[in-house]
């Protein structure tokens, strides 16, 4: 091959070569398209229900996120079952009286709730004995007042007994404004209740008694021979809806007490006065969703872990361990989470000893200024005194200290929020 021909074939194979290689290059990416900046979502006023008074509460904290007059003293109807089914429960749990206990009616049962009254019933027969697992469900499912007071009766008695059970339950519960004279929610002076006790009670009895809560979403309750649904229309309506109870007078006008639960969030409403049982319905409806909807609950803190680490005077330990008891959860509006802000309040200067559990200073947590939980600070570990020469150290050194605080961790803003 000539000369020639070997320059031209060299050129045309590094020509190749030169192409697979170009071919080969991966092109530049495009530019990304922009994306507009979405505002920050403002949450919406609640809605304008149909009620005298009305709250909205977060289960897992007991927030009331909405409400219209909370402390608004009104009859509450058969709302009033929901004590008698904490009290009941409550006595079922210390062993007082048992589900399988057959109880008599009474002629105060028969003719103050049965068949001849205005008021709802379970046809309970006088003198009769019926097993008190049956009165509890015509009580919670029926709304029948002989069967309440046919367990009043039996739980303490006389049902006259019973309500100061009632009282005395609700005292212990933080019913501030509540006072109860019967089982049933039969019109009574000095019976009354409000809104916001109601969401307290119904928050319990979904805490302390799950499995008699649950009888609350059954459907319909059949006895002697009569099948009646249960009034609360909302669990036909959504499914995450399964309680709690309803009621109604002249006086009382439509009462709901509702509680929905959609993953892991439950909230519960209270409607006292609506005019209708339509409206009542959907009030607690509309105020579920609207919990639902625009509020979300946190974990901030778990129990039994150390929060501050603040220096300790005259201990074994140079510090003291502090946390909380319980887990510490706040619901906030969306999007509103890292607003937050939890600061400790600790004493400037802390001596042993400390017991585990003693308090010794507060947890607050705040949004834009404004308290939304507050939580004792505890000791976690037990702090003995110190030796002899360690205590009479830490008296030379606290005389020049002067009460100071010199631990950051016991003023530090708490940031492990998660």
């Amino acid at each position: 091959m000539s000369f020639f021909r070997r320059t031209l074939a060299s050129f045309a194979a590094a020509a190749l070569v030169a192409g697979a290689a170009i071919a080969q290059q991966t092109p530049p990416k495009p530019s990304p398209v922009p994306r507009p900046v979405v505002p920050e979502a403002p949450v919406p006023p609640p809605p304008d229900v149909d009620g005298k008074s009305w709250v909205l509460m977060d289960y897992t904290t007991g927030q009331i996120l909405a409400s219209k007059d909370p402390e608004l003293q009104v009859e509450p109807a058969s709302i009033t079952k929901i004590m008698t089914d904490y009290v009941v429960s409550a006595e079922l749990g210390n062993g007082r009286i048992k589900m399988t206990d057959p109880v008599t009616i009474s002629e105060h049962a028969w003719r103050g709730g049965g068949a001849g009254t205005d008021g709802s019933t379970s046809f309970l027969k006088l003198n009769s004995q019926v097993p008190l697992k049956d009165l509890l469900y015509g009580m919670i499912i029926q709304s029948g007042n002989d069967a309440a007071i046919a367990l009043a009766e039996h739980s303490a008695g006389s049902e006259e007994a019973f309500a100061n059970l009632m009282n005395a339950y609700a005292k212990q519960l933080g019913m501030t404004h509540s006072h109860f004279m019967n089982a049933s929610g039969y019109p009574i002076p000095d019976h009354y209740t409000t809104a916001q006790d109601i969401a307290v009670l119904s928050r319990a009895l979904i805490h302390d008694f799950p499995e008699d809560y649950a009888i609350s979403a059954i459907k319909q309750f059949e006895w002697n021979g009569i099948k009646q649904g249960n009034r609360n229309t909302l669990l036909w309506r959504d499914p995450s809806v399964d309680g709690i109870k309803t009621g109604h007078t002249a006086a009382a006008g439509f009462c709901l007490a509702a509680s929905a639960k959609q993953g892991d969030s439950r909230m519960i409403a209270i409607v006292m006065g609506a005019s209708s049982e339509k409206a009542r319905a959907d009030s607690a409806m509309a105020l579920l969703n609207y919990g639902f909807r625009f509020y979300e609950t946190h974990k901030l803190y778990d129990a039994d872990k150390p929060l501050a680490t603040p220096k300790l005077w005259k201990g074994q330990a140079d510090t003291l361990s502090l946390g909380i008891s319980q887990p510490l959860d706040v619901t906030v509006k969306r999007g509103q989470y890292d607003k937050l802000k939890a600061t400790l309040d600790i004493p400037a200067t802390l001596v042993a000893p400390f017991k585990k559990g003693q308090q010794v200073g507060m947890l607050r947590v705040t949004l834009d200024n404004q308290p939304l939980q507050s939580v004792p600070l505890v000791v976690l570990d037990e702090a003995p005194q110190g030796g002899f020469f360690k205590r009479l150290w830490d008296s030379i050194l606290l005389w020049f200290h002067g009460g100071k605080k010199d631990d950051a961790a016991a003023t530090a803003p708490a940031t492990d929020k998660k």
